[in-house]
């Protein structure tokens, strides 16, 4: 680290070039997997201020007098805000150092989720959950960023699947905190949401403590830790147009759809349709997320495996993908399991699922570009939040009009093998790709 040259990160953003100095390669062992751990605690906040509302659904729709439609209709606005923040944060992450834009955005959705505790009425409420929505879509385009920088392609999904399993953590934790948290007095749900709300802080000293100003402002790194350069500007809309987009478009319509309604309507679930108590379904929704971690670290612990014993990093992750979702398409059999330990065992296996697809979906997603990965990133989940959104409104609807789930969570989990299809006939060879794609 004596004698580093002034010079020693040459970047220009396009057409560039980077070299990186023997202080910075030093920084890629265990340091980029550290990385990943506070991508996996970003991922854990994000989940626990999201699903604070889902764990309190119950007191909350009595408290505001909301009927099922109007509580869809909060995660409508959250969900078509989180479109619009994906998008304007996914050109942001291409433009600006994440080192500093993460902490920004984060910082922005924990002060949302503090703020829903102090809501008096449903339309105070529904601004809080729209806001939250908005900043809490710069999470991803930023930690897919920051793993494409840090990460070779073999890694990534493994890397990805750190990223992710925080989603599963964060949803573990909540119902534990807030179960504990909640008493039987009238707005007790408030205090929760004002503890987890605070939690961002802390990750933000972290952060900056972990990541010097010029960690992240370099191009992907191949294996080993060699230096990368590549000429030549990539256009974003040949990116856009191109057959890869369309398929992770349907991929992760077909993900997104399966996940989110489980997320926002299992507790409500398990109590309205399955007649368990509050307690009870906390308990369980920490045990089903549990499942979710599980299966997204095995998927990206398999698809590792796989790669290491001579399959492409693509077949590998092809055959991780098919296999969970395989798993989601049990919520058929959840639909007329009655209450009992067979429904809540076949629960859980969806749920490992409904994780696993993830980290693969992201590793096909920075496969497309590798200039424009927060652009792509961004427009895929505005796309994709901008469609499924109102699919809460209209189950909601669905449920007051037959007071029954069944039929739509049968339905719910059939949809990512809808995605492998589309994988299967439309995704090109990993041969053809783009010469502006870097073979890490």
């Amino acid at each position: 680290m004596e004698n580093r040259p002034p010079d020693a990160w040459i970047y220009r953003p396009f057409p560039f070039t980077l070299t990186m100095s023997a202080a910075i390669t030093a920084r890629t062992g265990s340091w980029k997997w550290w990385v990943c751990g506070l991508l996996l605690l970003a991922t854990t906040i994000n989940y626990m201020d999201r699903q604070t509302l889902a764990n309190a659904a119950v007191r909350i729709v009595n408290e505001f007098q909301l009927s099922k439609e109007q509580y869809g209709d909060l995660e409508l606005a959250f969900g078509w805000a989180f479109a619009a923040g994906s998008l304007l944060f996914g050109f942001i992450a291409d433009r600006v150092n994440v080192r500093w834009l993460y902490p920004a955005v984060l910082f922005a959705w924990s002060l949302m989720g503090f703020l829903s505790a102090w809501t008096t009425d449903y339309s105070q409420l529904l601004l809080c959950r729209t806001l939250l929505g908005l900043f809490e879509a710069g999470h991803w385009p930023c930690a897919l960023k920051t793993t494409h920088l840090l990460l070779s392609e073999k890694d990534r999904t493994m890397g990805n699947s750190v990223l992710q399993s925080g989603a599963s953590i964060g949803a573990i934790i909540t119902p534990l905190v807030m179960g504990a948290m909640m008493t039987d007095a009238p707005g007790s749900w408030r205090l929760p949401f004002q503890v987890i709300g605070a939690v961002g802080i802390l990750w933000v000293v972290a952060w900056f403590a972990s990541i010097r100003p010029r960690d992240l402002s370099g191009m992907s790194q191949s294996n080993g830790g060699a230096s990368v350069t590549s000429t030549g500007r990539e256009s974003m809309w040949s990116a856009i147009f191109s057959r890869r987009f369309a398929v992770g478009l349907m991929i992760v319509f077909c993900i997104h759809t399966t996940w989110q309604l489980l997320r926002v309507w299992l507790p409500m679930f398990l109590q309205k349709g399955r007649g368990y108590s509050e307690s009870e379904a906390l308990f369980f929704n920490s045990a089903f997320f549990v499942a979710t971690d599980v299966g997204c670290i095995a998927a990206g612990a398999v698809s590792l495996w796989l790669a290491r014993r001579g399959l492409s990093p693509h077949v590998a992750k092809c055959r991780v993908y098919l296999f969970c979702a395989l798993l989601t398409s049990l919520t058929v059999l959840v639909a007329v399991l009655p209450k009992g330990w067979p429904l809540l065992a076949t629960l859980l296996i969806v749920g490992a699922g409904a994780l696993g697809v993830y980290p693969c979906y992201y590793s096909f997603v920075q496969e497309i570009s590798a200039q424009h990965i927060g652009k792509i990133t961004g427009l895929l989940a505005t796309l994709v939040w901008a469609i499924s959104s109102p699919v809460h409104k209209y189950f909601g609807r669905h449920v007051d009009q037959t007071q029954s789930f069944d039929l739509g969570i049968a339905l719910v989990g059939l949809t990512p093998l809808f995605g492998y299809v589309a994988l299967r006939l439309f995704w090109d060879q990993p041969e053809e790709r783009a010469p502006s794609s870097f073979n890490v």
